[in-house]
């Protein structure tokens, strides 16, 4: 690898407790964020506050961001689309009830049509999305997040010690709370691919971790007379070029998805954006201080 900074010697650890006043903060947060989600008062998206999925079949091919436009001088807010290129459909879901859109579909298919008038289309179908379903939805994905984190202390623990996984379980818990609580701050909305987004983001995270660990078991063997806190500083200032040019290789193609992936992709590549920066600062101020907090003198230093 590129040696980006040569020779570091950054005193990682003994900002730790800076680290963690900040890091309570973003998780406080998350946690706030989380009681808002589960009793609906936050941006729900249509997935999890329910809503009405419209799917028109035109003659011709029609442009997504075309529809978006549309809809939206039309007066049609919190809404999503997704196309069909292939046989030329569009799927549109409204976060409102067949009753609360007036006469279901009309509204919609009325700007359609003044929109684009030489373009014929059908409603291929009408589908409501009922609070019941939206619930089984929020529910899942409270599951799968916590799965992933359940997983990755059972990963890490084997591959290293369980204090090893405590260490990274706690960071990658840190870095969802962090992204959902920072997605809830700035209004955007929650919903399924954002969930997704979280679920990358822990995957990432553990990553970057699971490098830095791995060079701390690595001096814990070959310096078993030096200090442990000095040992874990240097770990992690050895692979600071690289753990920076990953992160900077992740950021770079999420701010490219973020800029000119389109509308669909925008808060999945803002999430990854969130979570890169989030996910390399949790691999070094937050993992490794607590592996140092939880392993006492000298954390899985046997053989």
């Amino acid at each position: 690898m590129i040696e980006l900074i040569k020779n570091p010697n950054i005193d990682f650890l003994g900002k730790r407790y800076i680290a963690f006043v900040f890091s309570g903060i973003l998780s406080i947060i998350g946690i706030i964020a989380i009681v808002q989600i589960a009793t609906g008062r936050a941006n729900l998206g249509i997935d999890f506050a329910g809503g009405t999925a419209i799917q028109f079949k035109f003659e011709n091919p029609v442009a997504l961001h075309n529809v978006r436009l549309a809809l939206e001088s039309g007066g049609v807010k919190d809404f999503d689309l997704q196309d069909l290129p292939s046989v030329n459909k569009i799927l549109i879901r409204v976060k409102k009830s067949e009753q609360e859109l007036g006469k279901g579909s009309e509204t919609i298919t009325s700007i359609l049509s003044q929109k684009f008038p030489e373009n014929k289309y059908v409603v291929d179908s009408t589908t409501v999305i009922g609070p019941k379903v939206g619930g089984r939805l929020k529910a899942d994905a409270a599951k799968a997040v916590a799965f992933a984190v359940i997983g990755i202390l059972v990963y890490v623990a084997f591959r290293f010690q369980f204090k090893f996984g405590v260490g990274a379980t706690i960071a990658t818990f840190h870095d969802v709370l962090a992204v959902l609580g920072l997605f809830y701050i700035m209004g955007k909305e929650i919903n399924l691919i954002l969930v997704t987004a979280l679920l990358t983001i822990a995957g990432y995270s553990l990553t970057d971790t699971v490098v830095v660990f791995d060079r701390i078991r690595e001096n814990l063997k070959l310096k078993q007379k030096e200090n442990i806190e000095t040992v874990m500083n240097s770990s992690v200032n050895e692979v600071l070029s690289r753990t920076i040019i990953t992160s900077a290789t992740v950021l770079i193609t999420s701010i490219a998805l973020f800029f000119f992936g389109g509308e669909v992709l925008h808060d999945f590549s803002l999430a990854m954006i969130m979570g890169v920066i989030v996910g390399t600062y949790s691999s070094v101020f937050v993992a490794s201080p607590v592996v140092l907090i939880w392993g006492g003198k000298r954390p899985f230093a046997k053989k």
